[in-house]
C-alpha cells in the first residue's frame, strides 16, 4: 500500500535551517532543532501521517509505502524519493541509556555471517554502519543509523545511490529530521518493536480493497 503526501514547501523549514537556528536564550546549549522528536517534545503544526508509534511528517514528492496485515497492523515502513528509499523502525529501550551500540554491534555481526562487508562511519547521526551486501541482483549498499530517545530508538536504513553518498539524502533526511515518536506509557520489553498501525480510516479502506494492500 502506497500513501503519496506532496505540499508546497511554504511554512516548511529546510534542515539547514532549522540546523542554523540560534541557541536557547541564556543558555549555553543549542536549542532542538532536529529530531526524531519524543511526543512530548513536539508543539507544531506540521502534517504527520499517524502510524502510531511513528508520526511522518508529510515532505513533498516523499512517497510512504507501508506494508500491513489485514488488522492494519504495521508490519513495515518504507519512505521513498527517487531511487532512494528509507526504512523505518522504532523500538522500546531502557529510561537510563541508549541501545543503538549494542544494536549496531548486532547487525554488524550479523550481516558478516551472511558474507556481507561492513564498516563503521562518524555521521550524522553518530557512528552509522555502512554496508554492502550480496542479493540476487548483485551487490547492494544500505546504511543504518540509530537515533536514541527517551525509553525508545530510531532505526532507519538508507537504501540507493543515499546509502553511499549521505549529502543526497534531501527529503527522506526532513522526514528522519521530523519524526515524532509516540512510546506510551506501559512497559515493555527493550528492542521490541513499538506498535505500528494503519489510521483507521485507511485501514477501513484496505479492508474494503484486499487487492490494493
Amino acid at each position: 500500500m502506497i500513501f503519496s503526501r506532496k505540499r508546497d514547501g511554504a511554512g516548511r523549514q529546510t534542515r539547514d535551517e532549522r540546523a542554523a537556528e540560534v541557541l536557547d536564550e541564556g543558555s549555553a546549549t543549542p536549542a532542538l532543532v532536529r529530531g526524531p522528536y519524543d511526543i512530548s517534545e513536539v508543539d507544531d503544526e506540521v502534517q504527520r501521517l499517524d502510524l502510531g508509534s511513528l508520526h511522518i511528517p508529510a515532505i513533498a514528492e516523499v512517497e510512504v509505502r507501508v506494508q500491513a496485515d489485514p488488522q492494519g497492523v504495521v508490519q513495515q515502513v518504507v519512505l521513498v524519493h527517487g531511487e532512494n528509499a528509507l526504512q523505518l523502525g522504532v523500538f522500546a529501550a531502557p529510561r537510563s541509556e541508549g541501545i543503538w551500540d549494542e544494536v549496531r554491534e548486532e547487525i554488524r555481526q550479523s550481516l558478516v555471517r551472511d558474507g556481507a562487508t561492513t564498516r563503521a562511519v562518524e555521521g550524522e547521526y553518530g557512528t552509522e554502519l555502512y554496508a554492502e551486501v550480496n542479493t540476487q541482483d548483485g551487490p547492494t549498499n544500505l546504511r543504518f543509523v540509530g537515533i536514541d530517545g527517551p525509553r525508545w530508538m530510531v532505526r532507519g536504513v538508507f537504501q540507493g545511490p543515499v546509502a553511499l553518498d549521505p549529502v543526497i539524502a534531501g527529503p527522506l533526511a526532513e522526514c528522519l529530521d521530523g519524526l515524532v515518536v509516540d512510546r506510551g506509557q506501559e512497559a515493555k520489553p527493550v528492542r521490541e518493536p513499538l506498535p505500528l498501525r494503519l489510521p483507521r480510516e485507511i485501514a477501513d479502506q484496505a479492508a474494503a480493497e484486499p487487492g490494493q494492500a
